[in-house]
């Protein structure tokens, strides 16, 4: 349709019709027509009513929203179709590795062709809109959430967020196998105080600014059609009644023009929140601050009408939001095709395709990181190998928001190794529990293989922890085999990075698989039998314990800094029990290969405002193997209007040597490079001296000065 024509079709309807537009519910309203029960009784609907709203939220099946369509345009008045939105956060039928992990590929190419294969396994599905990419900051690993989130730096989860938006949406979401991306949550849900999830937001204007709505602004760029409120306040305000938030920053500042949602229930819960009088108050303010749809509460449908005849909404602010929803549906073809791409045909072809399994594995062939290897790895299959812990077969390892997966199709570690290295002599030990049986394998064993960490139910939304250490039965079945055998190859699962200090100490090799989705243990097994050269780096720091969350290698100096010997320091900005730095830091990674950096080589050390320096350094794989190396680039900005962080991720190469091969890898620094928000709030960038470095990861010292002048 032409615009003339959908601001023709919002002429014609009501004012109760429009609100209607504005509300999403979720299954468990759509049963038969006649009954009148459950959460048609709870809002206070007529039993057709929920058939006229705007949006459904969480169904899913070619067939069942085929059929759901038909029926919702048949009660709505002017026969709107319906918006089918899910949670497809790493993958729909194929369970992708979690978004911690894609963060830690640091290769946004992949995380790109990731949500092109979930896209178009739900768009198969019947399926228009995707709640994801969910692209909050995250550096506090208490927050079950930060699983969904690919980690703690804001320039890399700028470019997935550009990257996983563009999988979902392509060049135009209308196309077949493509849909609408909806970001969450806005804004600086990673924030939370105590990595307690729904907790309120405390920080300043700079670290809002500078760390937490880079990601946002980033995907509004590459053009996300919808955008979904978060739970925590912002300023001391409920972000989804947060005018200055949604409109000012959202609207004005980063220039989005599409739908916003609010996250579920969360018009209503300002109310609990204490920041509105009641449900008609919280209506009034999320309407007024520019959320345009109302996610699962009576809020709008019970309030809105009475609110704009008494004068106290304008019509005018409904008619906005009304018609960024008809675009929304225009530019997904739903008035020309109501059913979009729904089909059981391809449902059949697309879903758990050969394709997208092999997606899955590749993904966490380089999602996964080698931590330590004091030379134990790789393993050789003549080798007497023992493989401990329940984790090595448990198939709920796929992710917490793999909600549309069949987990019986998840391939657990157990199962990888027997089917791609039959001839191995390893011994199964797929329990917890210290038994004589399992200490006899270990002990008898030239390697133990000690699956720990967390499955899928130990993280994910309301799953925080005050603290993240290795669970104590785990640290008691470790220590129990170290007992009786000290060569061990630990391998952590879970959504969230753990503290484990003594137990990083004592192990000889260390693996953060993650959650590796429904293949990814193909990839597991092949990294610890060589097969696979592992080229993970974590995308968040793993911290010695709980109490130096949250935590992030961009820190900033101190008055008084601590020196970089170890030890504690009275009077100084330390800890007198554990180091300032985290256990593993951000970008960290090791392979099989050695690949040698040389020195930083830059063309000019003076850059003014419309030149470009040129950083280079030359790599060189010492190894007979092939490996992929994730080249960083960090800058950091000497002296400020206002403090400066340490050091700030500002490039990524990720690229293939060959063994032997030697590559010269360059970055350009440009003026928009060194920005900030400046003592005034300006996004400018101040002359001075610069120190960059490029490297493995953010503790390099392989670095050059430069300056700046305008």
């Amino acid at each position: 349709m032409k615009i003339a024509e959908l601001e023709k079709l919002l002429k014609d309807m009501s004012l109760s019709e429009k609100i209607e537009q504005l509300v999403q519910l979720h299954g468990g309203f759509f049963g038969h027509i006649d009954t009148y029960t459950g959460p048609v009784v709870d809002l206070k609907l007529t039993p057709d009513q929920p058939y006229r709203t705007g949006s459904v939220l969480g169904e899913h099946g070619a067939a069942h929203l085929k059929d759901l369509q038909d029926r919702m345009m048949e009660k709505q008045p002017h026969h709107i179709p319906a918006l089918f939105m899910a949670d497809v956060i790493h993958g729909y039928k194929t369970g992708f590795p979690v978004p911690i992990a894609i963060g830690s590929t640091f290769d946004p190419e992949l995380a790109e062709k990731i949500t092109s294969a979930a896209a178009k396994e739900a768009a198969a599905a019947g399926v228009h809109v995707a709640f994801s990419p969910m692209i909050d900051l995250a550096r506090d690993s208490r927050w079950g959430r930060c699983m969904e989130s690919t980690g703690e730096d804001p320039w890399l989860n700028a470019r997935m967020a550009e990257s996983l938006v563009k999988g979902f949406q392509g060049d135009d979401f209308g196309k077949k196998g493509k849909m609408a991306s909806c970001i969450k949550h806005f804004a600086a849900y990673g924030a939370v105080q105590g990595g307690r999830d729904y907790n309120v937001a405390e920080l300043s204007e700079h670290t809002l600014f500078e760390d937490y709505l880079v990601s946002y602004r980033a995907a509004v760029k590459a053009g996300v059609s919808m955008v979904m409120t978060a739970f925590n306040t912002i300023d001391r305000q409920p972000c989804t009644t947060n005018k200055r938030l949604l409109r000012d920053i959202l609207r004005e500042d980063m220039g989005f023009d599409g739908v916003v949602i609010s996250d579920y229930a969360a018009i209503s819960e300002s109310v609990t929140h204490g920041s509105s009088n009641d449900n008609g108050d919280a209506a009034k303010k999320s309407i007024e601050a520019g959320c345009d749809i109302d996610m699962v509460s009576e809020c709008y449908l019970q309030n809105l009408e009475a609110l704009v005849n008494d004068g106290e909404v304008p019509e005018r602010l409904i008619d906005e939001a009304v018609m960024r929803i008809l675009v929304l549906k225009n530019k997904l073809g739903l008035f020309e095709n109501p059913y979009k791409d729904a089909s059981e045909e391809d449902e059949k072809e697309y879903h758990f395709c050969e394709e997208h399994r092999k997606l899955s594995r590749e993904a966490a062939e380089e999602s996964t990181v080698l931590l330590k290897n004091n030379g134990v790895l790789p393993l050789c299959e003549k080798q007497k190998i023992a493989v401990v812990g329940s984790l090595a077969d448990d198939n709920e390892i796929t992710g917490s928001w793999a909600l549309f997966v069949d987990k019986s199709q998840t391939v657990t570690l157990k199962r990888a190794i027997e089917e791609l290295y039959p001839n191995a002599d390893v011994t199964f030990v797929p329990s917890d529990e210290i038994t004589e049986n399992m200490l006899a394998a270990a002990e008898k064993a030239d390697v133990v293989i000690l699956a720990l960490g967390e499955n899928q139910t130990e993280s994910g939304e309301s799953f925080s922890k005050a603290d993240i250490s290795l669970s104590k039965s785990h640290t008691e079945l470790f220590n129990a085999v170290y007992g009786v055998n000290k060569n061990i190859v630990t391998v952590l699962f879970g959504g969230r990075p753990l503290a484990f200090p003594e137990l990083a100490e004592k192990t000889n090799a260390l693996i953060e698989a993650w959650l590796p989705g429904s293949c990814g243990c193909y990839a597991l097994a092949d990294i610890l039998f060589g097969n696979v050269n592992p080229s993970g780096r974590l995308s968040m720091s793993m911290p010695y314990c709980s109490g130096q969350l949250p935590l992030s290698y961009a820190a900033f100096s101190t008055g008084r800094p601590k020196p970089k010997t170890d030890g504690f320091y009275p009077f100084i900005s330390n800890y007198m029990d554990v180091p300032n730095v985290p256990l593993y830091p951000f970008g960290y990674g090791l392979s099989y290969s050695e690949v040698k950096y040389s020195a930083v080589s830059l063309d000019k050390n003076v850059l003014k405002n419309n030149s470009k320096i040129k950083a280079s350094v030359t790599l060189e794989n010492k190894s007979d193997r092939s490996v992929k190396e994730a080249v960083q680039l960090y800058i950091r900005d000497i002296k400020g209007s206002v403090v400066r962080p340490l050091r700030e991720l500002k490039g990524l190469q990720k690229v293939s040597l060959e063994a032997g091969e030697k590559r010269t890898v360059t970055f350009e620094i440009t003026e928009y490079m060194l920005r900030f928000y400046d003592i005034n709030m300006q996004f400018v960038s101040e002359p001075g001296d610069f120190t960059l470095w490029i490297g493995h990861d953010s503790l390099t010292e392989n670095g050059a000065d430069f300056s700046l002048e305008k």
